[in-house]
């Protein structure tokens, strides 16, 4: 069981996780005309490990002890992938449309974990997957002659995404959370640095030092968010994180005079109708199962 001090405090991290996921997608579309997005990818692993090498330092075997090696080389290589695609999305599509667009991940985790480990698909959960899928697809909208094709590599974000959510699920039962995130990064620095080199170009000092502060954010985010699942109830703070789409659609019009769409919006409401009743479905299902046997007995 979870404290209740824990749950508010898991709660407070996830509002502040969202936060950070809007200053990263304003960060790399202000660096998306001068920063190649494979290039992003290299500089935000290599800072975000410069950010750690404090903790690493003071629990250096605990850190750096895990098993299965290859998963973690599985999982970056993943995650370059996906953060690539992320970044030449945010670059060149609406911020709105791509971040409702990221929000697919968890429904893409349910259908994987469905197909490969097992688990059953309740009918809340059916029923939230396809509430979900359809709120993407209306977001996409395919029926538009001039649809953003760069919204397809947010999708696939997604998916890939999904993937590496599956392979944590999995590594989570044997390596702690603190390893999970440093050895992502050991491994994704060289890994990266390969197309890096190819796409490398002379920058600026501010180019830097936004390429650092995204650095710094983008980890933060992740270890803040890492703490927040570990204080309180996944069902409870996920849908938290929903409050980043309007944080993004507000900072997006404020610096870029950016707005979403209908279909944004939409597709945005269809995708948090699913991600509650994914959430808090199961909750609401006992709670009303206790009401009704109390009407029937106690009437």
């Amino acid at each position: 069981m979870y404290k209740v001090g824990h749950q508010t405090l898991g709660i407070s991290l996830m509002f502040l996780v969202a936060f950070l996921g809007t200053v990263d997608a304003l960060l790399v579309r202000l660096l998306a005309s001068d920063v190649h997005p494979l290039f992003m990818v290299f500089t935000r692993a290599s800072f975000g490990l410069l950010v750690f090498l404090p903790w690493l330092k003071n629990k250096k075997r605990e850190m750096l002890k895990v098993e299965r090696f290859w998963l973690h080389a599985l999982r970056a290589v993943l995650k370059i992938i996906a953060l690539s695609l992320l970044f030449y999305a945010l670059a060149n599509a609406s911020l709105a449309a791509v971040t409702t667009i990221s929000f697919a991940a968890p429904f893409f985790v349910m259908g994987g974990a469905w197909l490969f480990l097992s688990e059953k698909l309740k009918l809340v959960r059916v029923l939230s997957l396809l509430i979900g899928f359809f709120g993407i697809t209306v977001v996409l909208n395919p029926l538009n002659e001039e649809i953003n094709y760069f919204l397809i590599f947010a999708l696939l974000s997604a998916i890939f995404t999904s993937v590496i959510l599956l392979i944590l699920k999995y590594m989570g039962r044997r390596d702690n959370a603190d390893s999970l995130v440093i050895w992502n990064l050991i491994i994704t620095i060289p890994l990266s640095a390969i197309p890096a080199f190819y796409v490398w170009e002379e920058l600026t000092i501010l180019h830097w030092f936004l390429l650092f502060f995204q650095g710094v954010v983008g980890s933060a985010a992740q270890f803040i968010g890492t703490r927040a699942f570990q204080l309180a109830d996944a069902s409870l703070i996920a849908p938290v994180d929903f409050v980043r789409l309007p944080m993004v659609s507000f900072a997006a019009y404020f610096f870029f005079y950016e707005y979403p769409n209908f279909n944004t919006i939409l597709g945005a409401f269809l995708i948090f109708v699913a991600l509650i009743l994914l959430s808090c479905g199961e909750v609401i299902k006992e709670k009303f199962k206790k009401k009704l046997i109390k009407i029937v007995f106690f009437r």
